[in-house]
């Protein structure tokens, strides 16, 4: 698996949809995560350690699993099918560990509350992940820029990214296309990086 870091959180102000960037350690491949406003904010109130009244919904779950004996490991963005990613959240509990299918964006919320590492299948990452060419700094979804290995990864997964596969992935191929991912803050500040769209701030 691959372990992933979460870079940032973007919004678009053409249409207000939310996307999670998350980076490959040690890279410069991308994986762009379409999440919902309250999944946004969830995330985001962690990482900006916002002091809140009551717990959010993923506070509850969070509290409900260390208040069951459960802990949570890791998460896992497991696959992408149909223009929708799938996750799961490794809890260990009484000596075993369970797997709990999830959304993404839960999963990635209740990360940030458990402080544990994101990762990835490489099938994923090949399939998905977007790359920044270096000297014209556009970006690049599915097998573009991949590497020997990396394309002998994907026909091992099932082949390189067709053409009817590229076009699923058109839902959100555009817009990362807009986003300046180069002049990405290293700290994961939610800063204005492009015109059309605005950090996620005031959450």
């Amino acid at each position: 698996m691959m372990e992933l870091i979460i870079d940032s959180i973007r919004v678009s102000l053409l249409n207000h949809q939310r996307v999670v960037i998350l980076k490959q350690k040690d890279t410069d491949r991308y994986l762009p995560i379409w999440i919902g406003p309250p999944e946004a904010d969830a995330i985001a109130v962690r990482l900006q350690e916002v002091s809140v009244p009551r717990p959010l919904t993923h506070d509850l779950l969070y509290n409900a699993i260390k208040d069951l004996g459960g802990t949570i490991d890791h998460i896992v963005v497991s696959r992408m099918e149909n223009d929708t990613y799938y996750a799961t959240i490794a809890v260990q509990q009484g000596g075993k560990m369970v797997e709990i299918d999830a959304r993404p964006s839960d999963a990635l919320a209740l990360s940030v509350r458990a402080g544990v590492q994101i990762y990835a299948n490489p099938e994923v990452m090949d399939r998905c992940a977007v790359r920044l060419d270096e000297e014209s700094g556009e970006a690049y979804v599915g097998e573009e820029n991949m590497s020997a290995a990396q394309e002998a990864g994907a026909q091992r997964a099932g082949g390189p990214v067709g053409e009817s596969e590229r076009e699923k992935l058109s839902a959100f191929a555009d817009f990362i296309e807009s986003l300046d991912l180069g002049d990405m803050d290293p700290d994961g500040d939610y800063r204005r990086k492009s015109e059309g769209d605005e950090p996620l701030a005031g959450v």
